[in-house]
């Protein structure tokens, strides 16, 4: 089993008809997945910020796409149970990186951070490592 690279992903999510390389990587991008394939967490970090900063998408469509992906039977996601509760709470507003730290923090007793709005959020997004606001 090979493992994806974040632009073949975004081939397989983005079809921009502006870019005419993207264009003529997209079969192969999507004969990638002929075979079982493993995708990393940290590819996955990257695509969503691939997703959002470069192109631009929305939240909702980004998660939509990020959980498509995560549907395919042929890939094998890295700590999928984490990348879709991670996904979940991204859906409710918080920060898709934000949410993939404290969800893949399964062993630890909490999660401290400095950051406010990742501790508010995380709290109304429930997930199962609380955080900790340090001041």
């Amino acid at each position: 089993m090979r493992s994806l690279d974040t632009n073949i992903l975004a081939r397989l999510l983005v079809d921009d008809p502006d870019d005419a390389q993207a264009a003529a990587q997209r079969p192969a991008a999507i004969a990638a997945l002929s075979t079982r394939a493993f995708v990393t967490v940290t590819v996955l970090l990257e695509l969503e910020w691939v997703l959002r900063g470069f192109y631009g998408l929305p939240r909702a469509e980004i998660v939509r796409g990020l959980r498509a992906l995560a549907g395919i039977p042929q890939l094998t996601i890295e700590d999928r149970d984490a990348v879709l509760t991670a996904l979940e709470a991204c859906a409710g507003g918080m920060d898709f990186a934000d949410a993939l730290h404290v969800a893949r923090s399964g062993g630890a007793s909490g999660f401290a951070t400095f950051d406010r709005a990742l501790a508010t959020k995380a709290g109304r997004a429930k997930l199962p490592v609380a955080v900790e606001l340090l001041r």
